[in-house]
């Protein structure tokens, strides 16, 4: 247990967040009082005029100590209370990262979409140079990720701007798999214990696509992606009422691409990707998460790494322009050399994304309750891996184009998608970066409106339950009427 003491601050959250990166599994305990403190490690975090401090204490004795100027932080942002914040962040980073054993390479940042600093830079005039020097000195970053992140936010730039507050994406949620992986938190039920529901979710579904497209008769559509759970679990006859339905509403010259996740090779055949190619489907993803058949079998996929690349070939042979395949770093008892193998097989394959993702222990999954029977690799042998993905992405010229972080994300890591030149999937990008209003249609999906004038989201869920998707879709449509008439 850590306890912690504030001093002139209350940045409770910010301050758990970068305690839980250096020491992982540890409970963080806020006292009032150094009364309530009697060992162990205590943290003091604070501010006194301008200055930011940490003192760290083991047993009563003070072990480390930090402080730090306001007038010394440079974020590109004149903004006092930002400042503030990022002074008395700044004073623990440096104190954990003297005392830890554990690398932190995003140095302060803990959020999900660490890009979107550099765009907010690049729209104030700033050069690169400078935009490196605050990533690595006002945040912290390793030279590494500063770079990755500026890479990532060039790339993306022609696909947000002119920002446009009439211009919209669509994502469509399938939730039906033929199995839950070990790792996977999403909302997402059997499709084999609820089939006798696929017909009833894809007319409801259908109904709030139609609802959708009355609501957006003066908006322009730019992508649509169609995801899950599987979506090529349920029958291919469901899946193309879907995607005709999408036609039916939406402008189907004004869609720059169309994405279907038929991510698991046990629900693809070769009727369903002629029926996805036939429908105008330009992009797919065909996920092997690792291409060892001992840990497909661990994480609970009902396939082998023979039927993925067998799957691949035959959508190649269809036609599909752009494939992405998925790999998840720090699976169950893998290492440096089995991701060798993926990579092995992924080189003869040589598909035109490739979406890397560090394992993230997610509260929903049924890995977090499990964990302790599984061999997970330290920090060291997740960042040889992460290294082996680099040198094979750059001598497959596949470039990074988005990127996002996950709370407990192994290693302090990141997940990467990577591209060949001007094959980037431009739903991947508007959806992280959040410059463009997402509409969601489907259990649990989640619109995201956007306001380009106050630079602005408004979430609007969808209830994660199916039956409850099922009852109340006329909710699920009056809540996005709210905030789009």
């Amino acid at each position: 247990m850590i306890c912690v003491r504030l001093i002139n601050n209350d940045y409770r959250y910010d301050v758990t967040e970068l305690i839980k990166v250096f020491y992982f599994n540890q409970q963080v305990v806020f006292i009032d009082t150094i009364r309530d403190y009697s060992k162990g490690l205590l943290i003091e975090v604070g501010l006194i005029d301008r200055l930011a401090f940490t003192k760290v204490y083991k047993d009563s004795k003070l072990i480390y100590e930090v402080r730090i100027d306001m007038g010394s932080v440079n974020i590109g942002d004149c903004d006092l209370e930002k400042r503030r914040k990022i002074a008395i962040i700044q004073s623990l980073y440096d104190a954990l990262d003297n005392l830890s054993a554990v690398k932190a390479p995003w140095g302060v940042l803990t959020g999900v979409r660490p890009v979107k600093i550099v765009h907010k830079l690049l729209d104030k005039d700033y050069v690169d140079g400078e935009i490196l020097s605050i990533l690595k000195d006002g945040y912290r970053l390793y030279d590494e990720k500063a770079r990755l992140l500026v890479d990532v936010a060039k790339k993306q730039r022609k696909h947000i701007y002119p920002l446009d507050e009439n211009r919209f994406s669509l994502y469509i949620a399938i939730p039906f798999c033929p199995t839950r992986c070990l790792y996977c938190s999403f909302p997402a039920v059997s499709v084999e214990k609820f089939s006798h529901l696929v017909d009833e979710y894809t007319e409801k579904l259908i109904y709030e696509l139609d609802m959708i497209g009355e609501i957006t008769r003066s908006k322009q559509i730019s992508t649509v992606y169609i995801g899950g759970g599987t979506p090529t679990a349920i029958p291919y006859k469901n899946l193309e009422k879907i995607i005709q339905a999408v036609y039916r509403n939406f402008d189907r010259e004004e869609i720059q691409e169309f994405t279907v996740e038929a991510g698991r090779p046990d629900t693809i055949n070769e009727e369903v990707l002629k029926v996805l190619m036939e429908n105008g489907i330009n992009r797919i993803s065909i996920n092997p998460q690792t291409m060892n058949d001992k840990t497909l079998k661990l994480i609970g996929r009902q396939h082998k790494t023979k039927d993925i690349i067998d799957i691949y070939y035959l959508a190649k042979e269809i036609g599909f322009p752009i494939i992405n395949m998925d790999l998840i770093v720090g699976l169950p008892g893998e290492g440096v050399r089995e991701i060798k193998t993926t990579l092995k097989e992924i080189e003869k394959l040589d598909p035109e994304n490739l979406t890397v993702h560090t394992l993230a222990v997610k509260r929903g999954s049924t890995f977090r309750k499990v964990m302790d029977q599984y061999e997970i690799k330290e920090q060291e042998v997740i960042y040889e891996m992460l290294s082996e993905i680099k040198d094979f992405t750059e001598k497959m010229k596949l470039e990074p184009y988005y990127l996002y972080r996950q709370k407990q994300i192994l290693g302090n890591f990141e997940n990467v998608g990577y591209a060949k030149k001007d094959m980037e999937c431009i739903y991947n990008i508007k959806m992280m970066e959040e410059k463009e209003t997402v509409l969601a249609a489907g259990m649990g999906a989640i619109s995201k409106i956007y306001f380009p004038k106050e630079d602005r989201i408004e979430r609007v869920p969808n209830v994660k339950s199916l039956n409850e998707y099922l009852i109340r879709i006329h909710e699920m449509v009056e809540r996005k009427k709210v905030h789009l008439t």
